[in-house]
């Protein structure tokens, strides 16, 4: 998953610090004990890194539970699950798994081999593709691709998996992946395929938001939300899942 700062937290340490310091209409009582906080910050300024990681790990929580909530808005869950746009491996699975990946993303990379093991040896997994563009021009590419090769009717976890395993990601592998799988590049040509396709993405993105999938991979099954390359988690998820259903 990708790592990132929320500005949040920064900002909040921010604040905490110039609270600290500031000395306007403050007692001199009150200077000396800001002077003293100025002075054990210095010394310790592993104190704000914890700081800042209580409040990531508090944002978090409350960004999962805004999620979940999502979740169980209809319109979300259908989005989520039953989009006829996506692809679905395992489409009679009595369980749902929805993965939010990129190509490029390291984390999706390595995921990627137990992803389809996944899906091979568990056909009772039903799971949607969702092309999430985070990495930049190769990437939203690669999921134009990979979206023609759905459309043409190819083979999308074949195309998925030489995505995932290659080195680079250029247009030119890409439209060799595409050759290689049975879909003619050309199909990415066609101004009613871009539109479509664009729309699609724009969708995804828009949905990832809502349900809190800030990074990639993240998987959601049922009502569990599972982010990074965690896939110990993904299969405790799964299990639950197909306990309860």
């Amino acid at each position: 998953m990708t790592a990132f700062l929320r500005p949040t937290a920064l900002a909040a340490v921010g604040l905490a610090a110039s609270l600290a310091l500031s000395g306007c209409g403050k007692s001199p009582a009150d200077a000396a004990f800001d002077n003293k906080v100025h002075a054990y910050l210095l010394e310790h300024p592993e104190v704000i890194r914890e700081a800042m990681a209580a409040l990531e790990a508090k944002e978090l929580a409350e960004q999962n539970k805004q999620a979940i909530r999502a979740l169980g808005d209809p319109e979300i869950r259908r989005q989520l699950e039953r989009d006829p746009r996506d692809f679905v491996a395992n489409p009679n699975g009595r369980v749902t798994v929805t993965e939010f990946y990129d190509y490029r993303c390291g984390h999706c990379i390595n995921a990627a081999p137990k992803v389809l093991a996944l899906i091979e040896q568990h056909p009772e997994i039903r799971f949607v593709f969702k092309e999430f563009v985070i990495f930049g021009p190769d990437s939203l590419y690669a999921a134009r691709a990979a979206l023609a090769a759905r459309k043409a009717g190819g083979d999308y976890v074949g195309v998925y998996h030489d995505f995932m395993a290659a080195d680079a990601l250029d247009p030119e592998i890409v439209d060799a992946i595409l050759k290689a799988r049975g879909v003619d590049p050309k199909i990415m040509l066609d101004p009613a395929f871009q539109k479509a396709a664009d729309a699609q993405l724009l969708d995804v993105r828009a949905l990832a938001k809502k349900v809190g999938a800030s990074g990639t991979p993240h998987f959601i099954v049922g009502d569990q939300i599972v982010e990074g390359e965690d896939m110990t988690r993904l299969a405790a998820a799964i299990e639950k899942a197909l306990k309860a259903s």
